[in-house]
């Protein structure tokens, strides 16, 4: 049967406004969007010690096989199928299927990223970051012959309009100015693990201004943070622009 859906699979490390680029998404009303699906299928695997880990196993499906048969590439009826996923969930899984959905990159300044990362996870690794497998899935689609786009945060907070009209065309989607604000709130959309992540996005009905980071950076993260900048810089090289 031909496809007709576009699956887009947006892989994402946290803390990089993914649930904002996701909300955005939310307000088209050609787009189902899904959460995290790969989230339950991650925790069983790594035993990764996130908050509320036991609470989001015991709610959603934690055999990733299947996550990909029944939601990735499962029936849809809209034309297109957002999935916000973290690109370190994608463990211990046939990634054929990547080969059927249209990826996407987002990525953030590793100095902003891992202090907000460290409120949540007080001793992050580079694995927690994605920014690795980011990086690697990056060229292993390119060598198959993808050309995902890359957003960097930073870009599309400075300017969402451009950015989002950019990646549309790239998508082959037509651009929606109702990508650019959203009821504040949780969502019906938003994972149970919201409580413990969304506290900021809840607060906001748009993209929110770029602001950089004016704190100090933890001394404690700097080892972290020159593991990540080699495979940040990868991806920014690649990224949308701003039209500013």
């Amino acid at each position: 049967m031909e496809e007709t859906t576009l699956r887009i699979c947006l892989w994402s490390g946290p803390r990089n406004v993914s649930t904002a680029l996701t909300y955005s998404f939310a307000q088209r009303a050609d787009t189902r969007v899904v959460d995290e699906p790969l989230y339950g299928h991650y925790l069983r695997c790594s035993a990764a010690p996130h908050p509320g880990a036991a609470e989001v196993m015991a709610a959603m499906e934690t055999d990733g096989e299947r996550v990909v048969r029944e939601v990735i590439l499962g029936p849809c009826a809209r034309p297109v199928l957002f999935l916000k996923q973290m690109a370190h969930h994608l463990l211990d899984l046939d990634r054929a299927f990547l080969a059927r959905v249209t990826n996407l990159f987002l990525v953030r300044d590793p100095v902003e990223m891992l202090p907000s990362l460290a409120h949540q996870l007080p001793e992050p690794t580079l694995a927690d970051t994605g920014l690795a497998v980011q990086s690697a899935l990056l060229q292993e689609l390119r060598q198959a012959g993808q050309d995902p786009a890359v957003l960097d945060s930073r870009q599309l907070l400075l300017d969402p309009p451009g950015v989002l009209l950019q990646l549309c065309a790239h998508l082959g989607l037509p651009f929606d100015e109702a990508m650019l604000s959203w009821p504040p709130g949780p969502r019906p959309e938003d994972g149970i693990w919201a409580p413990y992540w969304y506290k900021n996005v809840h607060r906001s009905s748009g993209f929110l201004p770029y602001k950089a980071k004016k704190a100090p950076f933890p001394p404690r993260l700097e080892p972290l943070l020159g593991e990540c900048k080699p495979h940040y810089a990868a991806l920014a090289a690649v990224a949308i622009r701003d039209n500013v």
